[in-house]
C-alpha cells in the first residue's frame, strides 16, 4: 500500500471550507477526479440490527447509476456495510479511518483486508494523521469532522442515545450540510439517537428516492419502463389497472375485481412483484 501526502492544491475543496480545515492529508489511492460527483456520508451503529443492515443495503442499492461517492469511517458495523454495498453496485467509496494509514496502525485491524477491495474499485483512504498514528478516543471526533465536511449530506442509520455518530450529526448541521436520518423502532435502543435527531428536525429517509431528492437529483419516472411493463398485461391485470385510476383499499379492490379471494390476492401479489402496483398506508395504487 503506497501512502502519499497530498499537497494543499490536491485537498478536496469542501475540506478547506470547514471551520477547522486539516493541515495535512495522507491518502492511499486517488480521490475521484470528477468534480461533478456528489459525496454522501453514511454512518451508523457498530452494534447494528438486522433492520439497520437491511435499511443501509436497500437505500444504497437504490443509488446505483448516479454520480455519488459513498463516504464513511472504517468501523465494523454500518460503515463497513455501506462500503461493501456501494462497491457491489459500482459506486466509489472514500474511507476515513480514525488512525494513520500504515498497515500496522490501521484501525480496526479486522478491516485491513477491505483496503484492497476499496482500491480495486477506484476508491481511496484519507487521514490527517501521520501514517503510524494509532487510533485514540479523541481522534474519532476529528475524523468525523472530515467525513461531514467533504459530504453534501450525511445519512445516519441507527444510533444509540450516546453515540459517536451523534457527533457527526452535530457537525453536519454546523457545517450546513443536509442531515438525513432513517427512522427506527421506538422499542429499539439503537434508534433512540436517530429518533431524537428526527424530533429535532432532521430529514426522515425511508428509501433511496428520499436520498436522491435531498442530494438535488431530479427524479424522472421511467416512462419506457412503465410502457414496457404495461404492454404485456393479461386481461385480469388490465382490469386491475383500470380499477386503480384512484388508489383503493385492498378489500374494496378485491370486491370490485369479482374474482375468488385467493385468486384475487395471488394476482395482486404477482402484480406487486412485477412493480405494476404498490401498497402503501393500507391502499393499493399504480406503481
Amino acid at each position: 500500500m503506497q501512502i502519499r501526502k497530498l499537497t494543499k492544491k490536491e485537498f478536496p475543496k469542501a475540506l478547506l471550507e470547514i471551520p477547522q480545515p486539516p493541515e495535512t492529508l495522507w491518502t492511499i489511492g486517488d480521490l475521484p477526479a470528477d468534480e461533478n460527483l456528489i459525496y454522501l456520508c453514511v454512518v451508523g451503529s457498530r452494534k447494528f440490527t438486522s433492520y439497520g443492515r437491511e435499511a443501509c443495503e436497500k437505500i444504497i442499492a437504490g443509488l446505483k447509476g448516479y454520480p455519488i461517492v459513498i463516504v464513511s469511517g472504517f468501523a465494523m458495523g454500518i460503515d463497513t456495510i455501506a462500503h461493501k454495498k456501494a462497491m457491489q453496485i459500482g459506486l466509489k467509496t472514500v474511507v476515513f479511518p480514525g488512525s494513520g494509514l500504515s498497515e500496522e496502525a490501521m484501525y480496526p485491524q479486522t478491516n485491513v483486508r477491505l483496503v484492497d477491495e476499496v482500491l480495486k474499485n477506484g476508491g481511496c483512504l484519507i487521514s490527517e494523521f501521520e501514517p503510524d498514528f494509532k487510533a485514540t478516543q479523541w481522534g474519532f471526533p476529528m475524523r468525523n469532522r472530515l467525513m461531514a465536511g467533504i459530504s453534501k449530506a450525511v445519512l445516519i442509520i441507527e444510533a444509540e442515545e450516546k453515540s459517536g455518530t451523534l457527533i457527526t450529526a452535530r457537525l453536519t448541521t454546523e457545517y450546513n450540510r443536509d442531515l438525513l436520518v432513517v427512522p427506527g423502532s421506538i422499542f429499539s435502543s439503537n434508534s433512540k439517537g436517530t429518533n431524537r435527531l428526527l424530533h429535532r428536525g432532521a430529514t426522515p429517509v425511508t428509501c433511496a428516492e428520499d436520498v436522491l431528492e435531498a442530494l438535488g437529483f431530479e427524479l424522472k419516472k421511467d416512462e419506457e419502463k412503465q410502457a414496457r411493463l404495461f404492454a404485456d398485461l393479461s386481461p385480469e391485470e388490465k382490469m386491475v389497472v383500470d380499477l386503480l385510476r384512484e388508489p383503493m383499499q385492498r378489500d374494496d379492490l378485491i370486491r370490485a375485481m369479482k374474482l375468488a379471494i385467493p385468486i384475487a390476492n395471488a394476482l395482486l401479489s404477482v402484480m406487486e412483484i412485477k412493480e405494476l402496483i404498490k401498497e402503501e398506508m393500507g391502499e393499493i395504487r399504480l406503481a
